[in-house]
């Protein structure tokens, strides 16, 4: 037996049986397992979310920290901010709902429904930033900026207010044109159902993460 196996180690050339190795098509490629049991790009999507709930939990309690200990703090929102901050939240938990029927329809194969449910996902996206927008020109054009209180209270109301929001608004719209280009790929088959899970554990981490900033930014801000 040894013999035969420096037969076929001979000149330094090795014969490998057809059957040694997987057969293959035209397209697909060994890749390693993820040691983790759970997809790489789901993995890395994750370790972004537990990262990026550091970064806001840090804004969200540097700005308590602030409004607990100061006296004068601008209490700027009436009733028309609230609804409309109330009008927001109801957009963003729809649009939770919305993004999970997508990952569904994809998970079931039915295109036509996922490039439905994603399209109506980035369109409440849309309406939730242009809601949020609405609301900061109406600060601005009240006189609120970073620095600046027109009440005469504390400064660093505008400076909290605009970074956390601003955070998450920006989180916002780089979901709705994540989106975007996940509901392309899928439409043209480069990407799967997988892809669409994984957009989706954002989407539902930005929803979340308003459900702290709204009570906290807007609720303990009104007069």
């Amino acid at each position: 037996m040894l013999s035969d196996q420096r037969s076929d180690l001979k000149g330094g050339d090795v014969n490998v049986t057809q059957s040694a190795i997987p057969s293959l098509g035209q397209h697909e490629v060994l890749m390693e397992a993820s040691p983790y049991g759970i997809e790489k790009k789901k993995l890395g999507m994750w370790v972004f979310i537990v990262s990026d709930a550091c970064t806001f939990g840090a804004f969200l309690f540097a700005y308590g920290y602030m409004r607990v200990g100061n006296p004068v703090w601008g209490t700027p929102f009436g009733v028309g901010s609230v609804v409309n901050g109330v009008v927001m939240t109801a957009v963003l938990l729809s649009s939770s709902f919305t993004m999970l029927a997508a990952v569904r329809a994809s998970q079931t194969g039915a295109k036509p429904s996922t490039k439905k449910w994603l399209g109506i996902t980035m369109l409440l996206g849309t309406i939730f930033a242009a809601l949020h927008l609405k609301e900061w020109f109406s600060l601005i054009g009240e006189g609120w900026r970073l620095f600046y209180n027109p009440t005469g209270g504390a400064a660093q109301f505008g400076a909290t207010f605009f970074s956390v929001t601003g955070l998450h608004l920006t989180h916002v719209v780089t979901g709705v044109i994540a989106l975007a280009f996940i509901a392309r790929g899928y439409n043209l088959g480069r990407y799967d159902e997988s892809h669409v899970e994984t957009a989706g554990l954002y989407w539902h981490f930005v929803d979340l993460v308003w459900m702290f900033v709204f009570p906290l930014m807007y609720l303990m801000n009104a007069h």
